[in-house]
């Protein structure tokens, strides 16, 4: 999974980091290719050289002990969808490494494998270089999910996805290869049974994506030095990915150099047009200039292209709470819960509302029903401890 970041000051929403979306395009008059070198600004970041960016070797090289599962599990067995499996196995498997998703664990491939905790990017990126090992033939694919939110604190973040292709290989006296792809390899099993639009992308633009991660926390943790330096080293890895240029837009924004961030924008949209979250970040400062009309078409348009995704609305829930604003926020999640009535985050949400309320008879009932939509564990654990603390609070 891929992470990027919404956060609120005040009231106002602000978009932090930036995620294609995969609808219809907007045409944005201040959309604009520049020269790239006009786009940094080194001199407000004076010691960003001196935090160290990992290498593409550096996050997906295997180290000793992994080349030799591979050797012994994994190149001896001949059918390469029965390997591909046995990798998977092996990666979750009790008995093996029995790696546990952690959103925050934004690592490299021997990190993940040694550590047992990564996110789905690294996950992702892990799995990559087992297979490559093992001479399975891999690609990586990016996925166009609707726009997907989960909050941290006082931080909303926005979740891209990215999986794996595994083809059949074409040997060289092969002349004719049948069949297409083996296995897609997906860490998200709600993503992997349904059928949404996917690409190839190179393995620089997934090294872009674990920059911009990395470069998210350390904005996080007002590192601003060290963001700068991953924001920047995933537009040299990746020129072409418009996130990137976004995420520099909002780290200039942090610092108050607004052309700049303004610039960065513009070029992002110019390079994608459908980088929604870019434009709900130049609509602020387009607002703050005093370009209503131009305001109000963009606010226009994406609320149209998201009002059906059920995500959308538990934002809107989620932001309308932090504010204080429970009966708006209970609207919100009564829509998301109506478009995505399975999802376990919605009703969890619910809870949430209604325990503030002190109504804690219906926060008791939207928080089972979180438990019985949830299928992690980990998180299975947490909806049950916050149910006995509900309970308690029903018996007095």
């Amino acid at each position: 999974m891929v992470i990027y970041l919404r956060k609120l000051k005040n009231i106002t929403a602000v978009f932090l980091l930036l995620l294609n979306g995969c609808q219809n395009g907007l045409e944005i008059d201040d959309a604009l290719l520049v020269n790239i070198d006009d786009l940094y600004l080194d001199k407000q970041f004076p010691t960003y050289k001196s935090h160290i960016i990992e290498t593409a070797e550096d996050i997906f090289l295997l180290d000793e002990k992994m080349r030799l599962m591979v050797k012994n599990k994994l190149k001896p067995i001949y059918d390469p969808r029965m390997r591909s499996m046995k990798l998977l196995k092996h990666i979750f498997d009790k008995e093996n490494i029995a790696l546990a998703y952690d959103s925050g664990a934004n690592v490299s491939a021997r990190e993940a494998y040694h550590n047992q905790q990564a996110n789905c990017l690294s996950l992702t990126i892990m799995a990559y270089s087992l297979a490559k090992e093992a001479n399975l033939n891999i690609e990586f694919q990016e996925v166009s999910i609707p726009e997907y939110w989960v909050r941290d604190g006082d931080n909303n973040m926005l979740s891209g996805h990215v999986n794996l292709r595994i083809t059949k290989i074409i040997k060289p006296n092969q002349l004719l290869l049948i069949g297409g792809n083996i296995l897609t390899i997906d860490f998200d099993p709600v993503i992997s049974k349904k059928s949404f639009p996917s690409k190839v992308i190179s393995k620089n633009t997934v090294i872009a994506m674990y920059y911009s991660n990395k470069g998210g926390q350390a904005l996080f943790d007002n590192e601003l030095d060290k963001a700068y330096a991953y924001f920047k080293a995933a537009t040299k890895i990746d020129p072409s990915f418009s996130p990137a240029w976004g995420n520099l837009g909002v780290l200039y924004r942090k610092v108050k150099h607004d052309n700049f961030a303004m610039n960065n924008y513009r070029h992002a949209i110019a390079l994608d047009n459908k980088n929604y979250n870019t434009m709900s970040n130049m609509s602020i400062i387009l607002n703050e200039q005093g370009k209503l009309e131009q305001v109000k078409r963009i606010k226009k348009i994406l609320h149209k292209k998201r009002y059906q995704n059920p995500y959308y609305h538990a934002l809107l829930a989620d932001e309308a709470f932090y504010r204080g604003n429970n009966t708006q926020a209970l609207s919100h999640y009564r829509r998301a819960i109506m478009l995505a009535h399975n999802v376990h985050e919605f009703h969890f949400g619910m809870a949430k509302v209604y325990y503030t309320m002190k109504d804690h008879k219906r926060a008791e009932k939207a928080l089972k029903k979180a438990i019985n939509y949830n299928k992690n564990k980990v998180i299975d654990n947490r909806y049950i401890a916050k149910m006995s603390i509900i309970k308690k609070a029903n018996s007095h």
